[in-house]
C-alpha cells in the first residue's frame, strides 16, 4: 500500500512571528478633529513556502485602510509568519494543513497586533472579524479551477 501511514503523520507549530508591521497615519492629527465614521477595507492573503526538510513557513498578510470621505485616516498592514512542522504529510492535505489550519492558528496573533498598533496611533480599538478560511481556500481552488479550463479552451 501506497498510502501514507496516519500514525506517522506530524504537525506542530514551532514558531510564531511578526514579520512585517507597518502603521500610517498620514491625516494625524487632522483626522482626530473630525467625527469617526469611517469606511473600513480589509484585505488578507495567506502565503506558504517550504523551507526545510519538513519545516514551512506560512504568513497570514492583512491590510486595512480606514477612510474618513477620501482621506485616509490610517493604513495598517501586518504580516504574521508561522514556522511549521508538516512530517509525513503530502499532496492535498498538506495543502489543506498550509490553506487553512495555519491561517486559524495564526489569525488572533494578527488581529491582535492590527489592535494593537491601531489603539497605539491614537484611533477607537478594531477587532477584525472572524475569517472562514476552509472557505476562502476552497473558493480559491473553484477560481483556479475555472482559470484552468478557460486558458485550456483558449488554447
Amino acid at each position: 500500500m501506497a498510502d501514507q501511514d496516519p500514525a506517522q503523520a506530524k504537525f506542530a507549530l514551532k514558531r510564531i512571528y511578526i514579520k512585517d508591521l507597518s502603521f500610517e497615519s498620514p491625516a494625524a492629527p487632522l483626522v482626530f478633529t473630525k467625527p469617526w465614521q469611517p469606511k473600513m477595507h480589509v484585505d488578507l492573503n495567506t502565503r506558504s513556502e517550504k523551507i526545510g526538510d519538513s519545516d514551512y513557513e506560512v504568513v497570514l498578510s492583512v491590510t486595512v485602510t480606514a477612510k474618513l470621505e477620501e482621506e485616509t485616516a490610517f493604513l495598517i498592514e501586518v504580516h504574521q509568519g508561522g514556522l511549521f512542522l508538516a512530517e509525513g504529510v503530502e499532496g492535498e492535505q498538506l495543502r489543506q494543513i498550509l490553506g487553512i489550519a495555519c491561517p486559524n492558528m495564526l489569525f488572533p496573533y494578527v488581529r491582535e497586533a492590527v489592535d494593537s498598533a491601531v489603539v497605539k496611533g491614537g484611533f477607537p480599538a478594531l477587532a477584525l472579524q472572524p475569517v472562514n478560511f476552509e472557505a476562502l481556500y476552497r473558493q480559491a481552488q473553484q477560481d483556479a479551477a475555472k482559470q484552468q479550463s478557460a486558458e485550456s479552451t483558449t488554447h
